[in-house]
């Protein structure tokens, strides 16, 4: 069994996983890990976890050790650096007429590799910015093509709801979100009520959706026809929580039903 913990970096959304190196670590704390071209900076977003050998991808790398000070001097210096090169190449992408718009740019703690994340309406010919970027900065220069959900995960902000945005907060995986989920919960069909900044449907859409599915299936669908106490009629609106609907037995009488 190996000790492992997930690592996120500013240069990417995705968790990836590191040997503890023996190290005593916790969510939150911040480590220099062996990455593999360069020695890099990132934060753990998960607990210590013991796995077997079998669900390991190897070569399983290692954190080095856990930031000190002078290694948070080092990540200071590298942001503004940063902040810097994704100014020069805006300047460039202009010059060079291209299609995309930047999102972020980050070194590595050694500064070996430099990253670019943007986003583009179509594929883009970025070869003579590369070599221009990788002259001026004499590193290692990889720009990454993201989309809009990736962008509102790297940029955060305030959702409908008020509170922050769930991918910036705390989401590490995109999950399939389907307009038929805003359905099953009945909600109106409006963009600018299921659609979350980014202008996809709405990450929490998921939340609820299993839960609506089983409280649905002892209801009976709207437009059906029942018999209750009162007549029969057909069903008009259902209301899931409350596990009841409402039956027009004709035009003026019109009787709520309840789940038993």
């Amino acid at each position: 069994m190996y000790d492992i913990i997930g690592v996120n970096f500013e240069s990417s959304t995705n968790i990836y996983y590191f040997s503890t190196n023996n190290l005593s670590l916790k969510k939150g704390d911040k480590v220099i890990v062996d990455s593999e071209n360069s020695l890099d900076y990132g934060i753990c977003v998960t607990e210590i976890k013991k796995e077997s050998k079998d669900n390991i991808v190897f070569p399983l790398r290692k954190i080095l050790r856990k930031v000190t000070n002078k290694d948070l001097k080092i990540i200071d210096e590298n942001k503004k650096e940063a902040e810097k090169a994704i100014k020069y190449a805006k300047k460039c992408v202009k010059e060079l007429d291209l299609n995309m718009n930047f999102v972020s740019a980050s070194f590595t703690y050694d500064k070996n590799q430099l990253y670019f994340t943007f986003t583009a309406d179509e594929r883009v010919d970025f070869r003579e910015l590369t070599r221009k970027l990788a002259q001026r900065y004499k590193t290692r220069i990889e720009l990454r093509q993201i989309g809009v959900r990736d962008k509102a995960k790297t940029i955060g902000g305030l959702g409908p709801c008020g509170l922050f945005l769930c991918c910036n907060s705390f989401l590490t995986d995109f999950n399939s979100v389907s307009i038929n989920m805003a359905k099953n919960q009945l909600l109106a069909l409006n963009p600018t009520k299921i659609n979350g900044v980014c202008g996809r449907l709405l990450c929490c859409l998921n939340y609820e959706d299993e839960v609506y599915t089983e409280l649905k299936k002892d209801l009976p669908k709207v437009g059906s026809t029942v018999k209750t106490e009162s007549g029969t009629g057909k069903v008009i609106s259902i209301n899931v929580l409350n596990k009841s609907y409402k039956v027009e037995i004709d035009k003026n009488n019109i009787v709520e039903e309840y789940v038993k």
